[in-house]
């Protein structure tokens, strides 16, 4: 598994965390997180990079998510699609370094690994949807 590929893994699994564990603090989650799982330091860099970012933007993240999902509420969807969407959404908006094509092909892959059976189709529909306003948009 590539390097990024897996730190998106664990961003997710960090992130799937504080959302169940609302009250609990990012750091306690993510040093929980790390110290039940090593990983060189590129995988935690990165993975914190989503972490950190998405849970900072969040409330911008959640606004643009509710704008493209028509009769879906953000509370409404399962903890997994809605968290791989909010990661994925945090790299389409705020990383411009990475390829909108690859944000979303990760967090597909990630949907159709860890969701349901239509996960998959849910998160490339509503990020495809960011993606094509929000490039239009800048």
């Amino acid at each position: 598994m590539r390097k990024r590929t897996h730190s998106r893994e664990c961003a997710l699994q960090i992130l799937y965390s504080v959302d169940i564990r609302k009250a609990a603090p990012l750091v306690e989650i993510s040093t929980d997180y790390w110290q039940k799982n090593s990983e060189d330091d590129t995988v935690k860099q990165f993975a914190m990079l989503l972490v950190e970012g998405t849970c900072k933007n969040l409330k911008n993240i959640d606004k643009l998510i509710t704008e493209y999902t028509d009769n879906w509420r953000i509370e409404r969807m399962a903890v997994i699609d809605r968290n791989i969407i909010r990661m994925a959404t945090f790299e389409l908006i705020y990383l411009e370094q990475i390829p909108p094509k690859v944000a979303i092909n990760e967090a597909v892959d990630l949907a159709k690994r860890f969701g349901d059976g239509e996960s998959g189709r849910f998160v490339n529909g509503v990020l495809d949807k960011i993606n094509k306003q929000e490039r239009k948009n800048k």
